[in-house]
């Protein structure tokens, strides 16, 4: 079993999800792409010492760039990552500007 540390990469502070979090009671993380939900639930809920409802996760593939330079056309590709909005019970709330 791994540890939270390592599944949940950091927590997602945006406009779109900060809004999500004083209306329905849903915060975003960047978890490992091999996490699971139960996995993600657990971890959550060791971290912040919440109870969590419900966790959709989403997958994003990395998009391909290019550009041109002087040197040529440069390709590349940015990088894949994993994604999950946690809902979370009645009256538990996660500050992540506490510790700032």
């Amino acid at each position: 079993m791994r540890e939270g540390i390592d599944i949940l990469l950091r927590p997602l502070v945006t406009e779109k999800i900060t809004q999500m979090g004083e209306k329905f009671n849903r915060y975003g993380f960047l978890v490992d792409k091999n996490a699971n939900k139960i996995e993600i639930k657990k971890a959550v809920e060791k971290m912040y010492g919440v109870a969590v409802e419900s966790i959709n996760t989403i997958r994003y593939s990395g998009k391909r760039k290019w550009r041109y330079t002087k040197a040529g056309i440069l390709e590349g590709r940015t990088p894949a990552f994993k994604k999950a909005i946690v809902t979370l019970a009645k009256g538990d709330k996660i500050d992540f500007y506490s510790n700032i």
